[in-house]
């Protein structure tokens, strides 16, 4: 029978090396590849999931793969919110942890910024995330800082140093050959002058008078020319000239047309550590950021800097003295602060000392005695983050904070005439206040 025959000869006797084989390994440059889309390796935060913005169809026309880490899916606690997910971006994602390396180096940045403290977990490891993307797609750290106080990046590009040491060794080798030329000229130049003779060549060599003339009226230009040549004098002629070769000389190296690796995140404090790393940093219209501007806590009595911006006591003297200052991070990872001209601190409230506390009987006697000065406001004063009154107000907000609206036993503020005080962020009143001392309306 001829299907017997048939069934051994359709197949391949080895088919799995033609199809399976690994392919060669790519160059530790790979930024080569060609790509029509504006960023390769787009690391996506939490927060540009959940918001949608930028929107699916937008994560996917401008990248050409897709990088997050598993511990971002747990953030996302709304149904809605990871049905859509788990339906639309996440067949194009792909998830990585980053290396032990990248997470340490992250993590001394970030201590080095005073950015650790605000930071979490996620957050240091989505930007550890990036810094091995980065590695692997320009073929090292040459682009980015080791340091917050560094000036310039960690060096060139490998394809520059390796353009470098071939024109060295070029260099080199064409070193002995002009020498060896100038040798063989001179030793010609000798017998040619040897057999000459001095008469006829004074004879033929002796010029009119006019002749001289015009030729150093020759050689005064040809000195001009050259002395314009040199950089020595400016003149209107010759400042065209001038400004094109400084032009050429100082040209900038062209933009990046394919970002390499790129983060998208809309938290400032992982902006921050980012931009100063030298990493890519893109808002949610793909735009590049190199400049950011925030807010930070500064202590006008130790003059320290905090980046947590719910703090009300200095982490480092622990006194209620900070004050919200505005800050930038420009691309070359200067951190500035900019203070206002001639600041001066607002002392009201500051004019009498705190009254005496009173004190209670077992007996009952006092109980008429309420102390504290006048209406009672220095009673209970909340002057340090350690104190009961403090710690007590902290954990009552945070349980009025998550509050359930379904309850049966809650009602709303409007009805049942409960107004917090405060400046509108319901932050916990420290100190007596600004009208303790102030004159009272006539």
């Amino acid at each position: 029978m001829d299907t017997p025959v048939a069934e051994p000869t359709a197949q391949s006797p080895n088919p799995a090396p033609t199809t399976t084989a690994p392919a060669p390994a790519p160059a530790p440059a790979a930024a080569t590849s060609t790509t029509t889309k504006p960023v390769h390796s787009l690391v996506i935060d939490a927060n540009v999931i959940i918001k949608n913005d930028p929107s699916v169809s937008t994560l996917i026309a401008q990248a050409e793969e897709l990088y997050t880490i598993p511990s971002v899916v747990s953030e996302i606690r709304d149904e809605a919110t990871r049905l859509r997910f788990q339906t639309t971006l996440m067949p194009f994602l792909k998830f990585r942890t980053p290396r032990p390396e990248s997470i340490k180096f992250v993590t001394d940045f970030a201590r080095r910024t005073g950015d650790l403290m605000v930071l979490s977990k996620p957050d240091i490891h989505l930007i550890a995330l990036t810094y091995d993307l980065e590695c692997e797609r320009n073929g090292g750290d040459w682009r980015l800082r080791k340091e917050p106080g560094q000036k310039s990046v960690n060096g060139a590009s490998p394809a520059k140093e390796g353009e470098a040491k071939e024109e060295g060794a070029t260099t080199e080798t064409t070193e002995a050959t002009p020498v060896q030329e100038k040798i063989e000229e001179v030793k010609q130049v000798e017998e040619q002058l040897e057999k000459l003779d001095i008469r006829s060549q004074e004879q033929e060599t002796t010029p009119a008078p006019e002749e001289e003339e015009e030729e150093e009226e020759e050689e005064e230009e040809n000195d001009g020319e050259a002395s314009d040549d040199d950089g020595e004098w400016i003149t209107p002629t010759n400042i065209k000239k001038v400004q094109a070769r400084e032009s050429t000389q100082i040209a900038p190296e062209p933009l990046q047309k394919t970002l390499q690796a790129a983060l998208i995140t809309s938290d400032m404090a992982m902006r921050n550590v980012s931009l100063r790393i030298n990493l890519n940093l893109l808002d949610s219209s793909f735009a590049r950021i190199t400049v950011l501007k925030t807010w930070v806590l500064r202590c006008h009595g130790c003059w320290k800097v905090c980046k947590d911006t719910t703090k009300q006591f200095c982490p480092s003297c622990g006194q209620p003295t900070l004050t919200r200052v505005s800050c930038t991070t420009d691309a070359a990872g200067n951190f500035t602060l900019h203070l206002k001209k001639n600041f001066q601190f607002n002392n009201r409230g500051n004019v009498y000392s705190i009254p005496k506390p009173t004190h209670g009987t077992a007996s009952g006697k006092n109980q008429n005695v309420k102390g504290g000065g006048k209406g009672g406001w220095g009673k209970e004063l909340i002057l340090a983050e350690d104190q009961k009154e403090y710690i007590k107000r902290a954990e009552e907000e945070k349980r009025t904070r998550y509050r359930d609206l379904m309850d049966d036993d809650y009602l709303p503020a409007i009805l049942t005439g409960h107004r917090q005080g405060g400046t509108g962020n319901n932050r916990i009143k420290v100190g007596a206040g600004r009208n303790v001392n102030a004159k009272k309306r006539r």
